[in-house]
């Protein structure tokens, strides 16, 4: 173990509490807003240990302009308007430097308004639809270009055509569906299905009974939370696997295969940024201090890996301002190339529309609850999240 994991490790216990241990002129706070509890637990939670892992790095090789990071941590209980109680909370009484945080489009469209009125910066780590670039938002996910449509235009040349639509009824899914009804659409196809769940629900008899009758050949998979648990262990009951019903899956990440099963989830798709299997140094690096700092059988995500580049992003826009202040950090990151060497690999945040350029990875889940590519881009792909490169997509902009 490294200088900087052994200092990491002696810093944990203290950190884990939300304090630094430094004296309060010696610190900046910041804050961390996920769901701890609720339908969003089982995926938000290793957000935020990535993000407590990134700010323990940062402290234990001397912090952000000569100060300490605290962090202070509230729990959004997968719930929208108790994220915008919260961050409103954060923002205004704990007067943090920034937050990082949520993970359903509901959430981030709970608080947007709220970050925007009173003039503060968040920065969301998570995959999204798209259609949105608010200046006090940093997103450190997927646009719609860097997952949604990859993914399909390789099930298209794997020669894929009956698609069925399945996802949990809320912005995300529904507006990634119409992305993709558009996209197949322009392809000469039709869907075949398509089904909406509530985002508690636990019975999937009734859809899985439907899914049945359109005979797919592939379900698109838009499913979030524990509707993803539910979902594959009632299929599973019914012996079907990837070779009866393929999905490919945009929210199942390497969190929810290890609590799905992956006896159950073998050989179906996802579309992510990074896996756990990505070889590089750096990823190496973040594995190894994830699994040091919260247990060997933890294991690393998208999600995770792009809330653990927020933090890193974070500094070294706030280096370049010379300053904490959201203008200061907004205005070095419109003037500079803000960029990480990241896990998945370099990311840039784009000036124009504050989202990342990131690589696209579609991967395949294996029996030991891995996911390896199968498909890769060569460069990181510039993020589009208005879609304005695709003319297929042209209503999809004027709804918005």
């Amino acid at each position: 173990m490294n200088k900087i994991f052994s200092a990491i490790a002696i810093l944990s216990l203290t950190l884990m509490t939300g304090c630094s241990g430094s004296d309060e002129a010696d610190t900046v706070k910041v804050g961390l807003l996920h769901s701890l509890t609720g339908s969003m637990a089982i995926s938000e939670k290793s957000v935020r240990d990535a993000e407590v892992l990134a700010i323990e790095e940062i402290n234990a090789t001397g912090g952000i302009l000569g100060q300490q990071i605290e962090y202070i941590e509230e729990d959004g209980a997968s719930d929208p308007s108790t994220f915008a109680t919260k961050a409103e909370k954060l923002i205004d009484s704990e007067n943090v430097a920034t937050v990082f945080g949520c993970w359903t489009s509901s959430s981030r469209k709970a608080v947007k308004s709220i970050f925007e009125d009173y003039g503060a910066l968040l920065w969301y780590p998570v995959q999204y639809e798209g259609m949105e670039a608010s200046e006090n938002i940093i997103y450190t996910g997927a646009a719609p270009n860097q997952q949604i449509i990859p993914a399909i235009e390789y099930l298209l040349d794997q020669g894929y055509e009956d698609f069925f639509l399945l996802g949990s009824d809320y912005v995300f899914p529904r507006t990634a569906n119409m992305i993709i009804e558009a996209q197949l659409s322009d392809a000469g196809l039709d869907i075949v299905g398509a089904e909406y769940a509530d985002m508690d629900q636990t019975d999937f008899s009734a859809i899985i009974s439907k899914i049945e009758l359109a005979d797919p050949d592939v379900i698109i998979n838009t499913l979030n939370g524990t509707g993803n648990v539910s979902f594959f262990k009632q299929m599973s009951e019914r012996n079907y696997t990837a070779d009866d019903y393929m999905t490919m899956s945009f929210s199942i990440a390497e969190e929810e295969v290890a609590t799905i099963g992956p006896q159950i989830l073998t050989d179906h798709l996802v579309s992510w940024n990074y896996y756990q299997t990505t070889d590089s140094i750096e990823n190496e690096n973040f594995v190894n201090s994830y699994k040091s700092m919260f247990g060997e059988d933890r294991v690393t995500s998208d999600p995770a890996e792009a809330a653990y580049c927020a933090v890193y992003l974070w500094k070294a826009a706030v280096e370049k301002a010379g300053s904490f202040e959201v203008e200061d950090v907004l205005n070095a990151i419109a003037s500079s190339d803000i960029s990480f060497n990241a896990p998945e690999g370099l990311v840039t945040i784009n000036k124009d529309n504050q989202h990342l350029a990131k690589p696209v990875r579609i991967g395949q889940i294996r029996e030991d609850g891995l996911i390896y590519e199968v498909f890769s881009t060569s460069a990181p792909v510039d993020p589009d999240p208005y879609l304005n490169n695709y003319d297929w997509a042209k209503d999809i902009q004027s709804f918005q």
